[in-house]
């Protein structure tokens, strides 16, 4: 299925935010051009070991299914050219160092003005009003700024940043989502627009829930390492043979859980029977759960509260989770040339079917035009 063929986007990002609002597009079917910097293109094909086809995993991660063409933004013959094409694109993507894209003639206003049509989508890291607008940050600054930090980690440990990219990964996935809306009201009025998003929104947005119960309350939100700060029983317990999850997160599953422990008179203890009584007294009732859990390996409970339907999990390793037959079963994976890496598919499916990258990751230049663009890398012999 290919919802978005036919649609053109043109996409001047570097790293992961915009790279990824680029790849969301073109799994489901855009043509993506990436244009790229001749000296060494998006800076992320160097992030690495380990390589395949020339780059990082992270960029054979974020640009599966995309072009790539090199053009020198500070040469006026490769601008005219971009802003020539632009008449036949639908989408343009960036995520560029603040002001470079207006430096370069790119900017929304110019360009907007100049292509009634187009979505110019411009993410950023602070966002685009306030004292930070134009401030250059990464994952981890922005993790720091929004508070990310201070909500991860365990209470008896300084605040820890979140250990996968969740800022720059989400700015895409808004950045996508943003698009093609602007893509459907575009149908409905013939118009353009200019889609925003940043790190710093997206932060926020994750933080929603913490922020109003603050804002609410006026205390702080406890951290918790494997769990929840609300909801009792919901952690990773030690069993013989490593750490599982368990979460009897509600009145009826705690129920459970107490008689999968063999104390199904807590389920009618005034202590543990309501949410508010467990959360009351958590020290206490994990107190009483943590020897039970450590007398049987985390098989041995996986069997036993599967049975009895309460949702747990064993604290899995990477190579665990790309080994498991579930993992396995959702087909999920596409495979590098010339590599052992997987790369994870769109996590959506239609019909049953998942989209597939039309191609992997682009060497740079490899879509160069034939007529050698002012301003491009020139064609070596061997490309």
């Amino acid at each position: 299925m290919q919802p978005l063929k036919g649609v053109r986007v043109m996409e001047f990002t570097l790293n992961i935010a915009g790279s990824q609002a680029g790849q969301i597009l073109a799994a489901l079917g855009a043509e993506v051009i990436k244009i790229e910097r001749p000296d060494g293109g998006d800076d992320c094909r160097a992030w690495g070991p380990p390589f395949a086809r020339g780059a990082s995993m992270m960029f054979n991660t974020m640009n599966r299914g995309k072009k790539s063409i090199r053009l020198d933004l500070k040469n006026a013959e490769a601008v005219a050219w971009v802003r020539q094409q632009l008449a036949k694109h639908d989408v343009l993507i960036e995520n560029m160092r603040p002001g470079a894209m207006e430096a370069a003639g790119l900017g929304a206003a110019a360009l907007r003005a100049e292509h009634p049509h187009l979505v110019y989508c411009s993410l950023s890291a602070f966002g685009s009003r306030g004292p930070l607008q134009g401030s250059p940050g990464y994952e981890e600054v922005v993790q720091a700024f929004s508070g990310l930090f201070s909500v991860n980690g365990d209470e008896a440990s300084p605040p820890a940043r979140i250990g996968t990219s969740v800022l720059d990964l989400g700015t895409g996935i808004w950045a996508a989502l943003g698009c093609l809306s602007a893509l459907m009201e575009r149908h409905r009025t013939g118009q353009g627009c200019l889609v925003e998003g940043s790190l710093l929104e997206t932060a926020l947005g994750w933080l929603a829930l913490p922020l109003a119960t603050y804002a609410a309350s006026g205390e702080l939100p406890r951290r918790s390492r494997s769990g929840s700060a609300k909801v009792v029983v919901y952690r990773c317990f030690d069993a013989q043979d490593g750490e599982i999850m368990i979460a009897g997160a509600n009145d009826r599953l705690f129920a459970k859980l107490a008689r999968a422990l063999g104390h199904p008179e807590w389920a009618g203890d005034e202590r543990f029977r309501t949410a508010r009584g467990r959360s009351a007294n958590r020290e206490m009732l994990n107190g009483m759960i943590e020897p039970l859990v450590r007398s049987a390996t985390r098989a041995q409970w996986m069997a036993r509260l599967a049975a009895a339907g309460v949702p747990c999990a064993p604290v899995n390793t990477l190579p665990d989770v790309l080994d498991h037959p579930q993992v396995q079963a959702l087909d999920i994976f596409d495979r590098v040339e010339g590599s052992d890496a997987r790369l994870v598919r769109l996590p959506v499916s239609f019909d049953g079917l998942r989209p597939r990258a039309a191609r992997p990751a682009p060497m740079l230049g490899e879509h160069d035009p034939d007529r050698p663009v002012a301003g491009a890398a020139a064609r070596t012999a061997t490309e």
